[in-house]
């Protein structure tokens, strides 16, 4: 009797790492997709709500298309088009400023800045779903054992 090993059920135990890796990439995934539902009807994306947020803390100086995209938290190989879409929907500006002309500032518009300040309450209220059942002292432990997951010291 042959036996197809693609077809076998797996007979190794998942390790202890695995078992967290795939646990923290399921949480990831839960959470990320939460906030997009929340964001959809107000015709914004995680990302986006996100440069919203970066703008904002920024101040009127702006910051310049690779400084916006070292400060999201996803990754993003195309800052460019996603700024083009933002630009399009009245939410950011871009001009080119100073001596050197390739160099672009991206800034917040008022349209911008009203939009996240008003979704940040229906953001906060999705963080309080996902996470309010937990005590202040587990919501720590959490942040620093995921820091320590990051190697971010």
């Amino acid at each position: 009797m042959t036996h197809d090993i693609r077809t076998e059920p797996r007979r190794r135990k998942p390790s202890l790492h695995e078992e967290a890796q795939v646990n923290i990439v399921r949480t990831g995934n839960l959470v990320a997709d939460a906030l997009e539902r929340v964001l959809k009807p107000h015709g914004i994306t995680a990302t986006q709500y996100n440069v919203l947020r970066v703008l904002r803390g920024c101040g009127p100086q702006g910051l310049c298309r690779n400084e916006v995209r070292d400060q999201l938290l996803s990754r993003m190989p195309d800052a460019t088009r996603l700024l083009d879409r933002m630009e399009k929907a009245g939410l950011v500006t871009r001009s080119r400023e100073g001596a050197d002309r390739r160099t672009v500032t991206t800034r917040i518009t008022d349209a911008g800045r009203r939009l996240v300040d008003k979704l940040e309450d229906i953001v906060e209220e999705e963080q309080l779903r996902q996470l309010g059942h937990l005590s202040e002292k587990q919501t720590r432990k959490l942040i620093k054992l995921l820091t320590l997951v990051r190697n971010d010291d």
